[in-house]
């Protein structure tokens, strides 16, 4: 493929944002290109790559010329490093450069990637590293994995990245997101997870970047409102078109480009000031509107016009400073995202949750500290960051530190900092802590109850004094934040142990609301669909049948969210192909649990055969009838060839298959024995 077709395909990608198949041809002619101009810049295989990051002043310069992108990947980054934690692999946000900005690691992999510098200030544009997934995605502007030996520097060929690029709202790329990893360990579907994960962040951007315009977000079906597959369009007052998301480039059939030629009454068929008074008498709720297309969807609009003093700068200049103080960025920030409320979109439907929602609501803006209660997994962490984002600190950074998974003798230099020399292994320079990096914004201290006593007085200074004094330092600094704090434990039966000081507690508990376990919400059906949707990698999501929605309202949800999330992300992948999931793509050990508790859901037959269907790749014809011979090789020889790939490991070929280990080895023995040797 020559260097104009090179260019073709990568247009071509960049719009409908695909990623050339690991191995195939168009991904083979990528990885040579990307090889020749690694070449061209003098690089050699066998060079020793330059790891040395840039000086902490120019890293803080960095994030602060790409703050909007780092304001809205960091909450994303830390949901796609849960869904992909404990697998040797890092979460990186890095600059359209190339320029880590940002990175979420797996301890295990921890020291690995700091002898091939995946942390903050490093440089792995193709120029610096040769081929890679961050340099040469970035450079083509398309998603790619490089996996191993397709690395350019033999140093990085243990490594396999999954890389796309992040585009703003005009279309710009402003960075990229990546997930990197143990060669070892590549699992297909990483890609998806972290083109999904960019694609969240570039909606995200909208209400910043447009806070004064009239944003329209739609779909077909209301309950997709709100999540990764709503269209998003935005337009100037009087109703020109200004850009839209891939979404609603789908929905609405039409390129960016073509978009361009149109107005907001010539695609949904009324005039703004017709829009603006449906939403007015709508109170809040979805209205119909009917595309040029024909094609019938739900929308939600917010339109803040400018004020005056901001529609004319040379006016306002010769104002007093005073009527301008009084408008800082934050509150029209907050006006701008008024209407479009993350606490909001968290109410599906629930009693309970639309309580504390409303508690949460009245107290917006006032910095009351708020805790929060419930299981693990029950959504804790989704609310904090909605508080934050319904604030009128929205624009700054949101902090989260969970204090349960962070090591008790590395906490107190994560949350104070410390200075260069403070301990042995410092960082030169030293480092700032979680609490500084939250100023202007939100501390979210998850797991609060885990937080080492002797660590808790400290806490309690900053929170009274607000300032911090980092390890090894003669001075203090002062912080401003906003805390929201989490617990799944009970912090009053701990304070009568002696294990939580009773005046931190109520420095904390400024307001308490609880989230309902999964189990006990009435709105799941609601919540199964917008997770669907967010995980689907295709414009219409697929849907679910009426006995696996039976099995799951049924179901107690242990694991909470986090379960229910895990499970449909992998049966969605299972059931590729179909309309809807059936109880045939639902993860054996899944059905086992369902089994051990005595749940009646499945009959005889259908669990005989149901733990057999997740083995298949695709979902066909075969993969619908009763289990056979042909059935049970096909199995056996996903086993196999899974085993083989990962070297024997057990825990690794089922973690690929989705399946549990004890599927693995109750066929042991129908299984090739060199496996086993």
């Amino acid at each position: 493929m020559n260097h104009s077709s090179l260019s073709a395909f990568g247009s071509a990608a960049h719009g409908s944002r695909i990623s050339p198949p690991l191995h195939s041809p168009e991904h083979a002619s990528l990885i040579d290109g990307a090889r020749q101009r690694s070449r061209s810049f003098g690089l050699r295989e066998i060079d020793e790559p330059d790891f040395s990051p840039l000086a902490n002043n120019m890293i803080q310069l960095a994030l602060e010329e790409n703050r909007l992108l780092y304001q809205h990947a960091t909450p994303v980054m830390e949901t796609l490093y849960h869904q992909i934690a404990n697998t040797h692999s890092m979460v990186l946000l890095t600059a359209r450069s190339g320029m880590v900005l940002h990175s979420l690691g797996d301890a295990d992999f921890l020291e690995k990637a700091s002898q091939v510098a995946l942390r903050p200030g490093s440089d792995w544009s193709e120029q610096s590293k040769g081929t890679n997934a961050i340099g040469t995605a970035l450079a083509l502007e398309v998603p790619l994995v490089v996996h191993g030996d397709q690395h350019f520097l033999q140093a990085n060929n243990f490594l396999t990245c999954s890389c796309t690029p992040i585009f703003d709202p005009h279309g710009k790329m402003v960075g990229a997101l990546d997930v990197t990893g143990d060669q070892r360990n590549y699992h297909q579907h990483t890609m998806a997870l972290v083109r999904m994960s960019a694609q969240m962040i570039e909606n995200h951007m909208f209400a910043d970047v447009f806070p004064n315009e009239l944003l329209v977000r739609f779909h077909s079906r209301p309950e997709f409102l709100g999540t990764l597959v709503e269209g998003i369009a935005a337009f100037s007052p009087d109703g020109r078109f200004l850009t839209a998301n891939r979404s609603a480039q789908f929905q609405l059939g039409l390129s960016q480009n073509a978009l361009g030629a149109h107005t907001f009454s010539s695609l949904f068929g009324c005039a703004v000031s017709q829009l603006l008074d449906r939403m007015r008498h709508a109170g809040g709720r979805p209205i119909s509107l009917c595309l040029h297309n024909g094609v019938t969807v739900c929308c939600l609009s917010e339109f803040n016009p400018r004020r005056p003093t901001v529609l004319a700068p040379a006016a306002s200049e010769a104002l007093p400073r005073e009527p301008a103080a009084a408008l800082p960025a934050a509150s029209k920030l907050a006006g701008a995202r008024e209407s479009l409320s993350s606490l909001r979109y968290l109410d599906t439907g629930d009693p309970q949750v639309a309580a504390v929602i409303q508690k949460l609501t009245l107290v917006r803006g006032r910095d009351i500290p708020i805790m929060i209660l419930g299981e693990t997994g029950s959504g804790k962490d989704l609310l904090a960051q909605a508080i934050h984002n319904d604030s009128p600190r929205a624009h700054k950074p949101f902090v989260s530190v969970n204090c349960a998974s962070i090591p008790e003798t590395l906490i107190e230099s994560e949350l104070f900092g410390y200075e260069e020399g403070a301990f042995t292994g410092a960082k030169r320079k030293g480092s700032i802590g979680k609490i500084q990096m939250a100023h202007g914004g939100t501390l979210f201290l998850d797991e609060i109850g885990d937080m080492p006593k002797h660590l808790q007085a400290r806490l309690l200074r900053v929170l009274q004094e607000r300032k911090v004094s980092p390890l090894g330092a003669d001075r203090e600094v002062e912080v401003d934040v906003s805390v929201v704090c989490a617990t799944h434990r009970n912090l009053k039966d701990m304070i009568a142990k002696n294990e939580f000081r009773e005046d931190l507690y109520y420095r904390l508990n400024g307001l308490v609301v609880r989230l309902p376990a999964l189990r006990e919400r009435q709105d799941l059906e609601v919540v199964i669909r917008k997770i669907l949707a967010s995980v689907s990698q295709s414009a219409v999501p697929i849907g679910i049948s009426g006995e696996v929605m039976q099995l799951f309202q049924h179901f107690p949800w242990p694991g909470n969210f986090r379960q229910l999330f895990n499970l449909l992300r992998t049966a969605v992948v299972m059931a590729h192909g179909c309309e809807a999931i059936t109880l045939q793509h639902l993860p054996d050990d899944f059905l086992e649990e369902v089994r051990s508790i005595g749940m009646p859901a499945l009959t005889p037959e259908q669990a005989a055969r149901a733990p057999l269907m997740p083995l298949l790749p695709l979902c066909s014809e075969a993969a619908l009838a009763p289990a056979s011979a042909k059935l049970d090789q096909l199995s056996l020889d996903a086993i196999t060839q899974a085993l083989r790939s990962h070297g024997g490991n057990v825990s690794a070929a089922a973690k690929a298959l989705g399946v549990s280990r004890n599927t693995i080895y109750r066929k042991k023995s129908q299984l090739p024995d060199d496996l086993w040797n």
